[in-house]
């Protein structure tokens, strides 16, 4: 727009001085002499008015200029020609780098290299040509071309700096540490102002724990202005600590001035502060040491914290310690950390109750592994059950995680300054693994927490055997004792044939139960096919008893005598046991005798657990569940 105004401008402006020069009065009026036969015959007069005299005067000067133009070109047409086809060439030669630069993004490696060859070939000593090359290579996997064409950069000074970036990517590639470091190192002290370069040499400097060459580049970098100032603080303090954790044993005071430093810097930073404390307490500065964990738990609760704290004097007694947990966990209220640190104080000072509620109040807001573990040991340090630690244990499997270190996916039992997968500073945060601690765990109930009541499992009285001969009446139910007064055999014979003892039916309080195993038979015990056969069961035992009894014709306790009636009753009993212990005496030798020369035979076909092979017939009568024990 303001060139349009400045146009009409001088228009105008022509305009007006045209209209001037019309407006003057007089002629301008140019003469000149006549000759003829070299003498002069007269003078010719050109007249004109002043306006026509400035046009004529601006026509005849575009002629002059248009044929000196004329002249020039001629003269230069052979330069012209030549930078006419120079600029195509290069016209053509910025079309195939663009080109080229463009299949390469696409990963198209063969189109990307023929373009490079096209620009390299029309650009000549083009460095973004070279570069091209250099790429194409590393695309299509021709390292060492791609390496040699870098290398041949480090020979101009304007592409230095762009060859060791390209032979720092390659040495990364191929894994070789050293290599690397030294390209970085060329590099930052080529262009210190290289971003890439201070960080790679501070990465590999931390890596190799090099903390002294790590906090001059540290320095440099900041006065580069390649960091700003609360990063340079971080990262000062980490080198530090990690400096401070290095000297800890050899040089106790410089560790202390380092680590001491590095907590000023960074207050939440946790291995900071437990060193500086861990050293105070060497020097004896309990107050010192005691302070520096307070101001760190108050911004960053951490158990390394409690437990520095707790042990901050040494010799104390568990209650001592507990109590020193509870005042730095006041400081910061409502953690789990806190309530971690004071439920395993309380252990091992054996206040269970306070470990206790410590846990429920953790287990009850954020479930962790390591609760559920404290909640087993509790059990088993406060009772000794068993089966309640078990029962912690099994939760604490499928329980959240616990925070740990980690960095770049590496989780490190102990905390470290750098990342071992990517070498940067202060990478490792105290965080929970996210694939690991998507469950958030089930509700417990506030029943569990409490103390265990198992009720003391009494055995089940054992059933009264019915033995041939005896003067004890059948009873119903086994499981009841009935005190049986002597009857007279008759007596005894009739009830014995007039009524039958009922067998057991369903479990009997123990059965199916960790209690049964007290009161099953072992292996030994138990009857082969054939004794089984031949024993009488539990209903036929008081029948076989009757028939005995009846078997002899001439029972000596048949007494016409009625007053000593009781005294031949005792006496006929003593005798049939006796006769009947006997004959159970001479069964046994002749069984005996017989199960010597049998073969072997298991009790069991198979585990009781077993549930047999599977082309058993499905028509077969089902079989009774045998009781599963639980050791």
């Amino acid at each position: 727009m303001i060139r349009v105004l400045f146009f009409f401008g001088l228009l105008f402006l022509a305009a007006m001085g045209f209209a001037w020069m019309a407006d003057l009065p007089g002629t301008i009026q140019i003469s000149w002499p006549v000759y003829e036969n070299g003498e002069q015959v007269g003078t010719d007069i050109w007249e004109q008015s002043p306006a026509i005299v400035a046009v004529v005067v601006a026509v005849l000067l575009a002629i002059f200029l248009a044929v000196v133009w004329a002249i020039r070109v001629v003269l230069k047409s052979p330069q012209i020609a030549s930078r006419f086809f120079r600029r195509r060439r290069k016209d053509k030669g910025y079309n195939a780098l663009s080109l080229g630069l463009i299949a390469l993004g696409t990963g198209n490696a063969k189109l990307a290299r023929r373009y490079a060859v096209d620009a390299d070939r029309l650009l000549e000593d083009e460095p973004a040509a070279r570069l091209l090359l250099a790429q194409t290579a590393q695309l299509a996997g021709r390292d060492d071309e791609a390496r040699q064409r870098f290398e041949a950069m480090l020979e101009d000074p304007a592409t230095k700096a762009l060859g060791l970036h390209g032979l720092f990517v390659e040495a990364e590639r191929h894994k070789e540490p050293v290599a690397a470091r030294h390209y970085a190192e060329e590099a930052a002290k080529t262009a210190p102002g290289l971003e890439w370069a201070g960080k790679a040499v501070l990465g590999y400097q931390a890596v190799a724990h090099h903390w002294d060459e790590a906090l001059k580049t540290l320095e440099r970098n900041y006065a580069a202005k390649l960091l700003d100032k609360k990063s340079y603080r971080r990262q000062r303090a980490v080198i530090l600590t990690a400096l401070a954790q290095k000297l800890e044993d050899g040089e106790p005071e410089r560790a202390f001035s380092l680590a001491k430093e590095a907590h000023g810097l960074a207050l939440d930073l946790v291995p900071a502060s437990v060193v500086t404390s861990r050293l105070a307490t060497r020097r004896g500065d309990i107050r010192k040491a005691s302070k520096v964990l307070e101001a760190t738990w108050r911004l960053n609760p951490h158990p390394d914290l409690a437990e520095t704290y707790a042990h901050v004097r040494t010799g104390d007694a568990a209650v001592d310690r507990l109590k020193r947990v509870k005042a730095l966990s006041a400081q910061r209220a409502n953690t789990g950390e806190g309530a971690i640190a004071i439920a395993r104080a309380a252990i091992e000072a054996r206040e269970f109750d306070e470990a206790r509620k410590q846990l429920k109040k953790v287990l009850q807001s954020e479930p962790t592994r390591q609760a559920f573990v404290l909640m087993a040991e509790l059990e088993e340090a406060e009772h000794g059950d068993k089966g309640r630690m078990r029962d912690w244990l099994a939760r604490a499997v499928t329980a959240p995680m616990d925070k740990v270190w980690m960095a770049d996916g590496v989780i490190s039992a102990d905390w470290q300054a750098v990342s071992p997968v990517t070498g940067r500073i202060d990478a490792f945060q105290w965080v929970t693994p996210e694939s690991l601690a998507d469950s958030e765990g089930a509700v417990l109930e506030d029943s569990l927490f409490d103390a265990p009541a198992l009720p003391a499992s009494s055995p089940a009285p054992a059933a009264p055997t019915v033995a041939a001969g005896s003067t004890a009446e059948p009873v119903e139910d086994v499981t009841e004792a009935v005190v049986l007064e002597a009857e007279p055999v008759d007596s005894v014979k009739a009830s014995a044939k007039e009524t039958s003892p009922k067998a057991p039916t369903g479990k009997q309080g123990y059965e199916g139960t960790t209690d049964d195993v007290k009161y099953s038979p072992s292996l030994s015990n138990l009857p082969d096919a054939a004794s089984a056969a031949a024993e009488p069961t539990l209903a036929e035992a008081p029948e076989k008893a009757g028939e005995k009894a009846d078997a002899p014709k001439s029972d000596p306790v048949a007494d016409p005598k009625p007053d000593s009636k009781a005294e031949a009753d005792g006496s006929s009993v003593a005798s049939a046991n006796s006769e009947e212990s006997g004959k159970d005496e001479k069964d046994e030798k002749a069984a005996g005798k017989d199960d010597m020369n049998r073969p072997i035979e298991f009790p069991l076909s198979r585990m009781p657990d077993d549930p047999g092979p599977d082309d058993e017939d499905d028509d077969k009568a089902p079989k009774t569940p045998r009781p599963r024990f639980f050791n």
